[in-house]
């Protein structure tokens, strides 16, 4: 979000206008940047001192005048406007200091940056060693320090990340909190759903929300912290009461490069954030300690530690397990006692996630009845293990599944609950780490009797190619490649079939699917979006699926006229 910054004090004016409906509903906004830009015409921008603003910052260098007053922050040179403050980051693709001239001319009366440049004329110097983290405690400072005024629960891990959030905010809402949810598939709060532009926004866009939500009385925030947030500093300055570890597996390397990097990315919500939190109460770090690299993480975090796990007892473990195609359940055993959980979520790997969710609710002194019904309210997340309910007995899963290690866990669920066979739709984003590719291959030729090899999003790459790059992992296992043509006459014996066009892979997963068999469309998940090329086209997997099923049985009828 790069919308123009505003301030918390709107006058009351402003407040009757928008509760009244005559700002436009978040629902008809495609986007936060279009919300938060509305929203700024409604609101008086807050005024504050550079001194105040930036005295935050410990490490700096300020030439020219320090008593100024600042109006607003943006990193966005496009969105400055008078009297603001220019902040300089540097992306993956474009470089701010590239346009702090431009910010001045648009008003800018102060810019922080990394490095002096010759052209900055007109406007107030702040040199720091890192303009990310800069903006993140400017921020802060600007907003209020919402954070503090929160119960702010933070998530990390490969995987499970969304739906534990989910989890958490259930019990917050069964409990009577006024409850915010940020993460990868959108920012809610207030009454109002803001599609997610990333899974963990900018620290300014970030803090603005956090302010947003205090304003309406929001009192728990649930979060999910991806590993781009922690290396990029878009978390700093926030105090968390709780910090989730939920596992760590391959993922990011086209970002992290190296596996090492990618958790110490991750490690620095318990080794760092949580250290530094200043929560009166403490902080808590809640730890898949079933996962190795979770013990890791519990010799370097705060004392309060709450270890869960299935594989092994630990402080928060289950007993009495029951897997099954509708739901889970559970006896759940913790240090204050022992709770039953009923929930309609399906897997091994979703009890791992409502155990965090548990971890998280008796850390925040939840009661039992409150867990119990949080976790039993909640029926479905989007896109995460979501059935497409359909009248022709196939089972039919759409899931966000995109690393390996998600697609072995969706997969095996599916494995020892199926009693047909499994076809599986999947494929891997074109731009983003090329390691798991075969990887992918390899975990769907073991589970699946057919797998179809299709395009994710592609983005800028050839989806030939990384469809070839998929193969390369089913190949070594030596299973045979089919034509299309040929799953007409064959029973679908064991073997995987290319299809560059996901909409014809659906169709086809769907098509030759028989009663009890399970159709597991991975990937996407909650997307309503394929990127091809630089161009971003509305494409749902479960509409997808859906139009697919009314085909089917369009064609059924036609023939038994």
């Amino acid at each position: 979000m790069m919308g123009k910054s505003v301030g918390l004090n709107s006058s009351s004016h402003h407040k009757e206008e928008w509760k009244s409906g005559r700002v436009e509903s978040i629902k008809n906004f495609s986007n936060q940047a279009e919300y938060h830009l509305a929203i700024s015409r409604h609101q008086s921008v807050r005024q504050m001192k550079l001194n105040d603003l930036i005295g935050i910052i410990e490490d700096k260098e300020v030439i020219g005048e320090r008593s100024l007053e600042v109006a607003g922050i943006s990193y966005n040179s496009k969105k400055i406007d008078k009297d603001f403050l220019f902040v300089a980051i540097k992306g993956t693709k474009f470089d701010g200091h590239n346009f702090v001239k431009e910010a001045i001319d648009k008003g800018a009366r102060a810019v922080v940056v990394e490095q002096i440049q010759e052209d900055i004329k007109d406007a107030t110097i702040i040199l720091v060693p890192d303009s990310r983290v800069a903006l993140a405690q400017i921020a802060a400072r600007f907003y209020g320090d919402p954070s503090s005024k929160l119960t702010l629960i933070g998530i990390t891990g490969t995987n499970g990340k969304t739906t534990t959030s989910y989890l958490v905010g259930s019990i917050f809402k069964e409990s009577g909190f006024k409850t915010g949810i940020m993460g990868t598939i959108n920012y809610c709060y207030g009454g109002k759903s803001i599609p997610a532009s990333m899974t963990t926004p900018e620290s300014l866009d970030l803090q603005r929300m956090l302010a947003e939500m205090v304003e309406d009385g929001v009192t728990h925030v649930v979060m999910e912290v991806s590993s781009h947030a922690l290396d990029l500093g878009r978390v700093e300055s926030l105090q968390f009461d709780a910090g989730v570890f939920t596992n760590f597996t391959q993922d990011h390397l086209d970002y992290h490069q190296t596996m090492e990097h990618y958790f110490s990315s991750k490690a620095k919500l318990f080794n760092h954030l949580l250290i530094e939190s200043n929560k009166k109460k403490g902080s808590c770090a809640v730890i898949n300690a079933d996962d190795p690299f979770g013990e890791n993480l519990a010799l370097n975090t705060v004392p309060n530690i709450i270890r869960y796990g299935v594989k092994n007892k630990f402080q928060v473990s289950p007993e009495h397990i029951k897997l099954a195609l509708d739901g889970t359940t559970a006896r759940i055993n913790t240090p204050k006692g022992s709770l039953n959980i009923k929930s309609p979520l399906i897997g091994e790997f979703n009890l791992y996630n409502i155990l965090a969710a548990t971890s998280v609710a008796i850390s925040q002194g939840v009661s039992f009845p409150n867990i119990e019904k949080g976790i039993e309210s909640l029926n479905k997340v989007p896109g995460r293990f979501e059935r497409i309910e359909n009248g022709e007995g196939v089972n039919i899963i759409v899931d966000y599944a995109h690393t390996s290690d998600a697609l072995e866990r969706t997969l095996a669920t599916i494995k020892s609950l199926s009693k047909g066979k499994i076809i599986t739709v999947f494929g891997c984003g074109g731009d983003r780490d090329r390691l798991k590719r075969p990887l992918m291959g390899a975990v769907s030729g073991k589970y699946s009797d057919l797998s179809i090899i299709t395009s994710d999003n592609p983005r800028t790459e050839d989806p030939s190619a990384i469809i070839e790059g998929i193969e390369e992992g089913i190949k070594r296992l030596g299973i045979r490649k089919y034509y299309v043509d040929d799953l007409t006459v064959n029973s679908c014996k064991k073997g995987y079939v290319t299809v560059v066009d996901r909409l014809q892979a659906i169709r086809l997963a769907v098509d030759i699917a028989k009663h009890q068999d399970t159709v597991l469309i991975a990937g996407k998940g909650h997307e309503d979006y394929q990127i091809v090329g630089n161009k971003k086209m509305p494409f749902d997997d479960r509409q997808e699926v859906r139009n697919a099923i009314s085909e089917r049985v369009k064609r059924r009828a036609l023939l038994n006229v």
